[in-house]
């Protein structure tokens, strides 16, 4: 297993970026930042609502470039899991968004910060999810 670094200063700056963000998506234009939510009615969107879904879209991994230009040091990072399950992975997260009427950024990061009884259930359902399931991986399976 290898060890990580404890980067507390990167995460606050990260988690305040994603709060103002969230928050000046549902000021400037009353929506919640759900990715998932956005996403999924990209495909099929109201009059007038698909120019601001793209542009968040497409924004997502233009400043994930940016910030590996701005800080070399996170291009270091790969996703190295199996493929296959990389895709079983996604598209489960897909289902479970639907089922779950949301994801981890509109429940989690928007909802909880409204007092929704229902995103706070559903966050605490993710975050139980996935302590359980780390640890059936690495101390049962023995996959990573």
């Amino acid at each position: 297993m290898t060890e990580t670094a404890f980067t507390p200063i990167a995460g606050i700056l990260g988690g305040v970026l994603i709060g103002l963000a969230s928050a000046g998506l549902l000021l400037a234009n009353g929506r919640i930042a759900g990715i998932s939510g956005i996403l999924g009615r990209s495909f099929f969107p109201a009059a007038g609502d698909l120019g601001w879904r793209v542009a968040f879209l497409v924004g997502l991994p233009i400043g994930a470039w940016l910030v590996g230009l701005a800080i070399p040091a996170t291009r270091a990072l790969a996703i190295t899991g199996s493929t296959p399950l990389l895709l079983i992975g996604g598209f489960l997260v897909g289902i479970g968004t639907q089922i779950g009427s949301g994801c981890t950024s509109g429940h989690g990061v928007c909802g909880v910060a409204r007092g929704s009884r229902r995103s706070m259930v559903a966050t605490a359902t993710f975050m139980l999810v996935g302590v359980a399931t780390t640890f059936v991986a690495r101390h049962i399976a023995g996959w990573f």
